[in-house]
């Protein structure tokens, strides 16, 4: 079995007793603090792996939102990690991120060959590779009848069929999807 701090750390880095929190970076789901941190992060671990960070670099994915229409708050880190995770993948390494329950992305990048991130956590909670189906899914929406917020994290084989609101209210079909008069928050 592998264990996260085999993959995210570099040998020296375990010999010092260095922590897997110290190599990962915290965004905010609506973007960095200053533009070029993320990719700045991932260049560090990339290079700290003894490999040149050849495209990884975010400057093209801002140009192409500041000229996007569509994009809504929250796009930006996601498109973000997007491009990064495929301008690794040429590079040996992997894109992760820490599923801690919290609207933060953390991340961490990993030398894998190509290989896959399965089975790793970090303080009991899953560590995956971005892009993949994440083990828990969060819903969240106002009932349309009395307003109030409801929110399920649910394991990402379950659904809400037939899900009522404490009011009464109909959420879901019984194939657990939104009726038409009830939208989901994004």
């Amino acid at each position: 079995m592998t264990v996260l701090e085999e993959l995210v750390l570099t040998p020296e880095e375990r010999a010092r007793g260095v922590r897997v929190d110290s190599v990962m970076f915290g965004m905010d789901w609506t973007g960095e603090e200053r533009p070029g941190q993320l990719a700045a992060f991932v260049a560090g671990r990339v290079r700290a792996f003894g490999v040149e960070p050849v495209d990884v670099d975010t400057t093209v994915v801002h140009r192409a939102t500041e000229a996007d229409p569509t994009l809504r708050r929250g796009d930006l880190p996601i498109r973000q990690l997007d491009h990064l995770s495929r301008a690794l993948a040429p590079l040996g390494c992997t894109l992760a991120v820490w599923d801690n329950g919290t609207d933060t992305y953390e991340v961490l990048v990993a030398p894998t060959g190509g290989g896959e991130l399965t089975g790793l956590t970090h303080q009991g909670l899953p560590v995956r590779a971005w892009g993949s189906a994440a083990e828990e899914t969060l819903v969240s929406l106002d009932c349309p009848s009395c307003a109030e917020l409801l929110v399920w994290q649910l394991p990402a084989t379950q659904t809400l069929a037939d899900e009522r609101c404490d009011c009464g209210a109909a959420l879901f079909d019984a194939t657990g999807r939104p009726l038409p008069h009830v939208t989901l928050h994004d």
